[in-house]
């Protein structure tokens, strides 16, 4: 009786550690679109900061002159730039903080990603 009592109260305890500790963000509203364009070296539209909520849907397009690789850090998301073919990066920004994006080859910053709750 006593050892059915006990894993009564720990059963209890461990579900109400579980609930506390769910601190997960939901975001409901649009995804944000970015589209950047690349050409002789030149980014339009010009880098710059976009802000957007935690847990919003990100997707940002990039069309290049040049081959390369696009990659948002802290992310540890990218994809390949063909000459000419739009590239999409899709992603659910679940980290606040500011965050690079960039071309690899070229190192040229496309914009700064601000996300925040």
């Amino acid at each position: 009786m006593k050892l059915f009592a006990a894993l009564l109260a720990g059963a209890a305890l461990l579900l109400t550690a579980c609930g506390a500790s769910s601190e997960a963000t939901t975001y409901s509203g649009p995804a944000k679109e970015i589209t950047v364009t690349i050409a002789n070296r030149t980014v339009t539209p010009p880098p710059g900061r976009v802000e957007v909520a935690k847990g919003q849907q990100v997707k940002i397009t990039v069309t290049s002159d040049v081959a390369d690789e696009a990659h948002v850090h802290g992310y540890d998301k990218s994809a390949a730039l063909a000459p000419g073919a739009p590239a999409t990066i899709d992603f659910v920004a679940d980290q606040d903080g500011l965050f690079e994006v960039e071309t690899h080859e070229s190192g040229l910053q496309l914009l700064q990603l601000a996300v925040q709750d």
